[in-house]
């Protein structure tokens, strides 16, 4: 065998054993999920304890959680305590108490009094997930929503379009906001421009199914990723039944994801951006 050939054969296995180590290390990383819903029709069907037995088995640690009512996440919050203390729930107050809540919101006197009321428990770590498109985010109430998180200390966690996004940093500059799904479909250009400018945004990667381009991840994600290391996290959006049932698979698919990047980048993006923001 040529000498020239065995000296590229070993370097390449020099190279590849870092990259196999960097993947089991991924693969054993613990997780925060950023994107939780625990809502009335999952209750109905899943049991408190059969989702924080699914979290101990996929190893999320750490929830945002973000119910419909809010009792799903009280419910989970106080089995944890007793039953699995390595998981930590971080509640949001969502101002939904139904699924229709989510056209209107903003202009409701019956979820000014909800949110109102709900704010008294003193618990609550943000405001959402409400979803707010277009002129919207120019009603009286979210102007109000935005003030309040800001004068709390509280996050907003948006599912919005990008002018909505504006709209609400402007109603309140210095707000801080968890950017549901990072805008879903935004370029990434657009995404890079609106960080730059305003660095107390966080991006959830939920339903950013562009992370991974036939089984790699993205270039232009992993420059990202490493333009703004503690500005993503990770999540699972269980908004109807049937995501619970993709949550291992999601997770594997973040596994991908993690198993491409430098250790303490994939430490950042897999749980230390999200207890850094929320703890």
């Amino acid at each position: 065998m040529p000498h020239h050939f065995l000296r590229y054969l070993f370097s390449a296995l020099l190279l590849a054993l870092p990259l196999a180590a960097i993947a089991q290390t991924a693969e054993h990383l613990p997780l925060f999920d950023g994107h939780m819903h625990y809502n009335q029709e999952a209750r109905e069907v899943i049991s408190p304890q059969e989702v924080i037995d699914l979290w101990k088995r996929l190893k999320i640690h750490y929830v945002l959680a973000t119910s419909r009512p809010n009792e799903g996440s009280l419910d989970l919050m106080e089995l944890a305590k007793k039953t699995a203390p390595s998981i930590k729930i971080f509640p949001f107050l969502r101002p939904y108490q139904i699924q229709a809540d989510h056209y209107d919101w903003f202009k409701s006197e019956k979820i000014r009094a909800y949110v109102h009321t709900e704010l008294k428990r003193g618990i609550y770590k943000g405001i959402g997930e409400f979803h707010l498109f277009g002129k919207d985010a120019q009603a009286p109430y979210v102007v109000t929503i935005a003030q309040l998180a800001k004068e709390r200390g509280l996050w907003l966690h948006a599912h919005c379009d990008e002018y909505a996004l504006e709209q609400l940093l402007a109603h309140a500059p210095g707000v801080k906001i968890i950017w549901a799904h990072t805008g879903m479909s935004t370029p990434l250009s657009q995404i890079d421009a609106l960080f730059a400018k305003h660095p107390q945004i966080m991006g959830e990667l939920s339903f950013r199914n562009d992370l991974l381009v036939e089984e790699k991840l993205d270039p232009a994600w992993l420059r990202l990723l490493t333009k703004y290391p503690t500005r993503f996290m990770l999540g699972t959006d269980t908004w109807i039944n049937q995501r619970w049932t993709y949550v291992p698979e999601l997770i594997a698919y973040y596994h991908k994801v993690l198993a491409q990047l430098p250790l303490p980048l994939a430490e950042n993006l897999a749980f230390k951006n999200g207890l850094a923001a929320l703890e």
